[in-house]
This record gives C-alpha cells, sequence and structure tokens, in this order.
C-alpha cells in the first residue's frame, strides 16, 4: 500500500499555550500506546498525526481488515503501527487494558468505541488498572479570548459523584494542573449559587471540600466555593456580588458538581465559542486519552501530549 503519513493538525499552535504544551511534550520519547477500536477516519488519523509529532507509538487494536481498509481510503500510512486483530470492541477495549496492566504499552486510548466500553475494562478488577483513588476525567481547554488553559472535570466519567468521590476529581485535576507547570492551582468548585444552602447540596459539598483541603485531605491546589459560573470566571461579577475570593475570576480548574452540568459546560464552550479541548482520564496507573467521538484530530493529538506530561504519563 502507498500512502502518507497525516498531516500534523494545525489547530493546537493557534493556542500558543496548547503549542506550548505539544513542544514541551515532544522534548519526552513517545509513548507505546494501545487505541481501542480506531474505525472511523478522525480515530484512526488522530493517533497517526500524534505519531507523526513523535508523541506516541500506536497499537492499534480492532479488526485488521478494516482498520487497513479505513487506511487505505484515508491514505494513511501503517508502517509505524502494530495491528492488533481483535473484532469485538469490548474485547478490543480489554485487550488494550491487559497490554497496559503487562506493561506493553504505556498509555490507552479510545477510539471510535463508545466511552462506557472502553472505562468497563479501565476500571474492572482484573484490569490491575485501578489504584486507591477514584479515576475521573478533565478536559484541558482553551478558550478564545481567555488568557489561559483551564480544566473542567468531571465531564465524562463519574455521574453523579459523593463528596468522597469529589475529592479525589479534586486531587486527580490539581496533580495534572502541577504536572502542567501550575504549581498552586485555583480551583473553583461550582454550583448555582456562591452561597451554601441544603436545599442545594452541590453547595454543600463545595464547602465540605473547601474545609477539607484547609485539614490537609486536599493538598496542592487553593479551593473556593460554592460559586457560580459568573463569579468563578469574572472577578468583576465575584465584585459586584461581595465575593472575596483568591480564585474567583482567575480559576485553573472549574470542578462540575455531576456529569451533566460539566458535559454541558464543556460542550457549550466548544459549540459556542469554538473551544479547543483535550481530554484525558486520571486517577489509573496510566493516562487513558479520552475525546468526546465528536472531537477532531487535532483535538486526540493534544490529548496525547497531555497524556505525555500528566502523572504516569
Amino acid at each position: 500500500m502507498t500512502g502518507k503519513h497525516a498531516t500534523p493538525p494545525a489547530a493546537p499552535g493557534r493556542d500558543p499555550l496548547f503549542a506550548d504544551l505539544l513542544a514541551r511534550a515532544r522534548t519526552r520519547p513517545p509513548t507505546a500506546t494501545a487505541v481501542a477500536w480506531p474505525l472511523t477516519a478522525d480515530a484512526l488519523a488522530g493517533p497517526l498525526d500524534a505519531a507523526a509529532e513523535g508523541l506516541i507509538e500506536p497499537w492499534l487494536v480492532g479488526p485488521e481488515a478494516g482498520i487497513r481498509a479505513l487506511a487505505e481510503r484515508e491514505s494513511l500510512d501503517l508502517s509505524a503501527c502494530r495491528l492488533v486483530d481483535i473484532a469485538d470492541p469490548l474485547q478490543a477495549a480489554m485487550h488494550c487494558a491487559a497490554l497496559a496492566r503487562d506493561r506493553e504499552v504505556g498509555a490507552i486510548m479510545k477510539g471510535s468505541l463508545q466511552t462506557d466500553e472502553l472505562m468497563a475494562a479501565v476500571v474492572a478488577r482484573e484490569s490491575g488498572l485501578r489504584t486507591a483513588r477514584r479515576i475521573s476525567h478533565a478536559f484541558v481547554m482553551g478558550v478564545p479570548g481567555y488568557p489561559r488553559l483551564f480544566m473542567i472535570t468531571d465531564a465524562a466519567v463519574n455521574i453523579a459523584p459523593d463528596l468522597e468521590a469529589k475529592r479525589d476529581i479534586v486531587q486527580n485535576a490539581i496533580e495534572l494542573a502541577h504536572a502542567l507547570g501550575v504549581l498552586a492551582p485555583r480551583v473553583a468548585l461550582l454550583a448555582a449559587v456562591e452561597m451554601v444552602t441544603p436545599k442545594m447540596p452541590a453547595t454543600l459539598d463545595a464547602a465540605a471540600l473547601c474545609k477539607m483541603a484547609d485539614r490537609g485531605q486536599i493538598t496542592g491546589g487553593v479551593l473556593d466555593g460554592p460559586l457560580a459560573l459568573d463569579n468563578a470566571l469574572s472577578d468583576e461579577s465575584a465584585r459586584i456580588k461581595g465575593i472575596v475570593s483568591q480564585v474567583a475570576g482567575r480559576p485553573d480548574i472549574l470542578v462540575a458538581p455531576d456529569i451533566e452540568a460539566g458535559n454541558m459546560l464543556y460542550k457549550q464552550l466548544v459549540f459556542f465559542t469554538g473551544a479547543f479541548a483535550a481530554g484525558l482520564v486520571l486517577g489509573a496507573k496510566v493516562p487513558v486519552i479520552l475525546t468526546s467521538r465528536a472531537e477532531g484530530r487535532d483535538s486526540r493529538v493534544a490529548s496525547c501530549a497531555l497524556a505525555r506530561l500528566a502523572p504516569g504519563g
């Protein structure tokens, strides 16, 4: 088969902050990465782009004939990849987890299968990839007009996290921020209002998380909450409402109260503002590169860079 490598993406470079992230990731050796079920054009081209950038060494896990046929249609060169022929998406996800467990690969990447199919394999007890920490997801966002990258967590894995789970979600995000060079990340704990009220459990959780940070149960960041989205993002809004905060108006991490709020916030930013997102699952023994199936090749490359810099990457 004659073909070409996927063209390295341009979108992350439009944001100098993502360009810096990519540049730093390229200074490290590429990570052997098991790609689960890469059977759409973007799901296949994304890891090939990341390989061309020197970020990963792809192991493509799925039906070999289908992957080769797709590569032929898209004029993509598979010569730098290992192919593992597996005919079922759930089995492909389980095989990726086994490769990570046996340390044959150092990361797992979602292809075109469902998120719950991949995560079921990652969190399964027999996978050997769980730690004492709750697994969570973070999107690193570049939003037009906003001066720096920030995270949204958790918008993809934990549906209705309780207080203990939120503690781990916050700690996972703080440690990723440290790996990205933010030494004392400012963490905004979101709710519908900024006042603590028993009628809104998210406000109680936010207040409890702040006290947990005071007591050393969460470390490495500066927490405040509950904060409504307006005063989390706007210091002017916080001033008008009389909120004195080290976090309001300049957060590094936005912690959603549940998956619905987090997922809608992430998608609103992407589709209404043209925001760019890289996604990663945290808290497992290896990074799990996880973007929406609607995300393009460039987002997948940036997510590979994120994994390269993340704890355990």
